[in-house]
């Protein structure tokens, strides 16, 4: 570089960033963190080309990510295309064995693969999986069947993934897995998230979501709740300040942590690059939920 060269303040501003990364990039490295994708960050292109960086980023610096994802607003499309009325009830996707059949096509046949593809593109070494995939998840109908082949996780076996990982290589999983009869279900992704989390060990578990995090006041974004203990969180649903579509969320967290999860962290996807954000800085993006109180990005 000429020495006669001008610093910019953004210049400075950048090594500054990388700086503040490093102690977080030492700890992290060789650990598992599991990253649940869905909301606005797979559906708009510049989003989802600062996930793909992001997570490729984590790869290269040692961090082992595993990447789970959902696809319901592609689905919708495709049932509509075959003419085939989308039903939801408390929440979740009615799912007879023809919309089985568009789920099983779009997840695992379409935005897995387009999510690997993402990946590989810009310097990952992502492979494609679903929960039928050497046995990796094993699924049970939820409640009486009336929701049709709508699942729970019944058991993960996350045997096949440790190779991977160790290789260096970056598992997408999509969230569709076989009863212990073989029969496909269709479960939500934060579910298989949490208990793909939880079977790692991993060091993190993450939702990227189209909210700032949980909310003291859902109306008023700075509200917003940095760090929660296990008992925080029970607490907030207890009193209904956590509602709505954060319940299941934050539940799928608490779970998380009661296995052996060291922290989890509700997100907002709508920010560009929020996952190195929420990683590697001190501030991080959003909310965190941790076993102990005091423990904010420790």
């Amino acid at each position: 570089m000429s020495p006669d060269r001008h610093i910019s303040s953004e210049d400075t501003l950048r090594v500054s960033v990388l700086s503040e990364a490093l102690p977080y990039i030492q700890r992290f490295a060789g650990r598992r963190i599991v990253i649940k994708y869905g909301g606005a960050a797979m559906v708009r292109e510049d989003l989802r080309e600062a996930v793909f960086r992001d997570v490729a980023l984590l790869a290269c610096v040692g961090v082992q990510p595993v990447v789970v994802h959902g696809g319901g607003p592609e689905i919708n499309q495709w049932l509509e295309k075959l003419a085939i009325q989308p039903r939801f009830q408390d929440g979740l996707r009615v799912t007879c064995p023809d919309t089985m059949d568009v789920v099983e096509m779009v997840l695992v046949g379409r935005v897995n693969k387009q999510i690997v593809n993402g990946l590989n593109r810009v310097g990952g070494r992502a492979v494609g999986l679903s929960g039928s995939d050497g046995g990796l998840v094993q699924a049970r109908t939820m409640g009486d069947g009336t929701l049709g082949v709508v699942g729970d996780v019944a058991r993960v076996d996350p045997s096949l993934l440790s190779p991977l990982l160790a290789a260096g290589y970056i598992p997408v999983i999509s969230s569709v897995a076989p009863n212990a009869d073989g029969l496909a279900h269709n479960i939500n992704a934060d579910t298989v998230a949490g208990e793909l989390a939880a079977a790692l060990q991993a060091e993190k578990l993450i939702l990227l979501t189209d909210t700032p995090g949980i909310l003291r006041d859902r109306n008023a974004p700075a509200s917003l709740i940095r760090e929660l203990s296990l008992s925080e969180a029970r607490q907030l649903i207890a009193e209904g300040v956590v509602e709505g579509g954060m319940t299941p969320k934050t539940e799928c967290c608490i779970r998380a942590l009661a296995q052996g999860v060291k922290a989890a962290h509700i997100i907002d996807g709508r920010v560009a690059h929020s996952l190195l954000l929420e990683v590697f800085t001190n501030a991080g993006i959003g909310t965190m939920v941790v076993g102990s109180p005091g423990l904010l990005h420790a």
